[in-house]
């Protein structure tokens, strides 16, 4: 067992309340550990803490067009890996048509998100349809494969030697945020039936990142009934009711989705902007010490951001402050607008990600300096 030191103080001209009635002149900057969970302190600087006018080295804020990657694989484990450590690999696979073989990821659980498209996901537990904004949680070593009529895009995360579980809600209760009913499983129904064969069939087996085959003389999507409490869940971003409070900015923790031991998934969906005249209406200023932050940006008009589109990742590791854009801030303050319309998906890891040859070929280098008051 182990106890953060903790000793609340209030030093020099600020205010008691995080996020709230922030001194005249100030702008703001949270320090926080294990990512939004731990212990925090809030700065008031007399500056942005992003107004730097030189970042030079490894450490930098980094965007990336993922519209830029132009692949069409009939195999997701050969999707390249963009980002990844230890405990995530993170790819994006692009696909239309039919997959003729099926696949298994023994590494660990995959989450599919499905940006582009949908179409039908066929598993050991059944059939599965599938449609732009559905999240898919894979059990480690699910046989499946996807029949898709147009073109989908669908990002990928490995929890690699590990497990997808749902967030503790806490005070609220279980039901809040999304009902764990509106999870969808797959089923045995007509179309698994009519799918299965006596056709030789090939397996491809993804373990330690190495490809395997086995190869049947039968189609193995052959269940005839199953009972328990392990399958692929299904859901939505459209389920997701996001908390709220029109008095205080909440942190993204509040928004998770998706929990691994190394890394948390949230979800940024629509919702009011704070109106309480007090109270910052979009992210503050934060350093989040513990853990390196990717956004993946799904659709909508993305409030803290400057020339992000749908389809753009942006990557803040940790070890500097970021925030949102001047233009951004300016905006959200006057409260020019009265709602968000983005959907984004947030992967926070608690290790270090490398960034791989695939994703540094779609960088926007200029990001970096995309702070800066124009």
């Amino acid at each position: 067992m182990k106890t953060w030191i903790s000793f609340p103080k209030v030093e020099g001209t600020a205010t008691r309340q995080a996020h709230v009635r922030l001194p005249a002149g100030t702008y703001e900057r949270e320090v926080g550990r294990e990512g939004f969970f731990g212990p925090a302190t809030q700065f008031h600087h007399a500056h942005p803490p992003t107004a730097w006018t030189r970042f030079d080295g490894p450490l930098r804020p980094r965007a990336f067009d993922l519209n830029r990657v132009d692949q069409n694989l009939d195999c997701p484990l050969s999707a390249p890996p963009l980002m990844g450590n230890g405990a995530t690999q993170i790819r994006l696979w692009r696909f239309r048509g039919r997959m003729e073989h099926l696949v298994r990821n023994a590494d660990g659980d995959d989450l599919l998100f499905f940006h582009q498209g949908g179409g039908h996901l066929y598993c050991d537990y059944g059939h599965l349809p599938v449609a732009e904004g559905d999240y898919v949680v894979l059990p480690r070593n699910t046989a499946w494969r996807l029949e898709t009529e147009e073109a989908v895009t669908v990002l990928m995360v490995e929890a690699t030697g590990d497990a997808y579980k749902l967030p503790h809600k806490g005070l609220v209760g279980t039901h809040a945020i999304f009902d764990p009913a509106v999870l969808d499983v797959p089923q045995l129904d007509d179309a698994f039936q009519a799918q299965k064969s006596e056709r030789e069939t090939v397996v491809r087996i993804k373990s330690r990142g190495r490809i395997s085959e086995m190869v049947y003389p039968f189609n193995p999507l052959d269940a005839v009934g199953w009972h328990g409490d392990l399958a692929p869940v299904r859901l939505n971003w459209r389920d997701i009711r996001p908390l709220m409070s029109h008095r205080y900015h909440l942190p993204p923790s509040a928004h998770s989705t998706w929990i691994a031991n190394r890394f948390i998934v949230c979800t940024f969906v629509p919702r009011p902007i704070e109106s309480d005249p007090e109270a910052l209406k979009l992210p503050y200023y934060h350093s989040n010490e513990d853990f390196d932050e990717v956004l993946f940006y799904h659709r909508g008009q993305f409030f803290s951001r400057d020339n992000i589109r749908p389809g753009m990742v942006t990557f803040h590791p940790s070890g500097f402050p970021h925030g949102p854009h001047p233009k951004a801030y300016e905006t959200a303050q006057n409260y020019a607008r009265k709602e968000t319309d983005e959907v984004a998906v947030m992967i926070d890891t608690r290790d270090p990600l490398d960034v791989h040859e695939a994703m540094e070929a779609t960088e926007w280098p200029g990001y970096v300096d995309s702070w800066k008051a124009k």
